[in-house]
């Protein structure tokens, strides 16, 4: 489990492909500490760390990782927001983020709000998934590439989030454009709430 505050950055130094998985090895500040069979959050993603040298860790997407993220837009020199998982006793700074990426939205424009900015991001609709929780909600939460993030303006398929010079400088969204895909995890509590509604109905 993740809490959405961005320990960093990790640089992409390989690619290597093997039948439908994609070995991706990054490079971040802290792999030193890091160990074989840990979790780390890549743009939002879960993955697992299944080799470390050279001052550098491989982790290994599946194809069902690589069709509902954007990791497979990844090129060599890209970097990733990359968080650890949490530590039980510490506080929760952001939100409750699984890790587990429901699907990639589109940013469609960015304002400058005076020092920070508005990106607006939107998502393919669909009515039966937004009834059990897939969907996004004035002022709730939501990840983006692993950022936790308070939702606002939202319709049926967009919604804004506002990012402070701090997020912009130290994550990836320095890096977003108009057309760029990121990943998103909707809240899970949501999805609960609406599971046990459509189940008492």
């Amino acid at each position: 489990m993740f809490s959405g505050i961005i320990e960093g950055t990790a640089t992409l130094k390989a690619i290597r492909k093997e039948q439908e998985n994609i070995h991706f090895t990054f490079h971040c500040d802290f792999v030193n500490e890091l160990k074989i069979d840990q979790s780390i959050s890549h743009n939002g993603v879960c993955l697992t760390v299944v080799d470390k040298a050279n001052d550098a860790y491989t982790v290994t997407a599946m194809q069902e990782t690589l069709l509902r993220s954007n990791l497979g837009d990844l090129q060599v020199g890209d970097e990733v927001n990359v968080e650890r998982s949490m530590i039980m006793n510490g506080r929760l700074d952001g939100h409750i983020v699984q890790g587990h990426v429901d699907e990639t939205a589109e940013c469609i424009d960015i304002t400058d709000a005076d020092g920070s900015y508005y990106f607006t991001f939107k998502y393919p609709f669909d009515k039966a998934m937004a009834q059990h929780g897939y969907l996004t909600v004035d002022k709730g939460s939501v990840t983006v590439n692993g950022v936790s993030l308070t939702v606002c303006n939202p319709t049926k398929d967009t919604f804004q989030v506002a990012i402070i010079p701090y997020t912009f400088e130290h994550t990836n969204f320095h890096a977003i454009k108009k057309g760029t895909r990121a990943n998103i995890e909707f809240d899970i509590i949501g999805k609960y709430i609406s599971r046990i509604m459509n189940l008492s109905e």
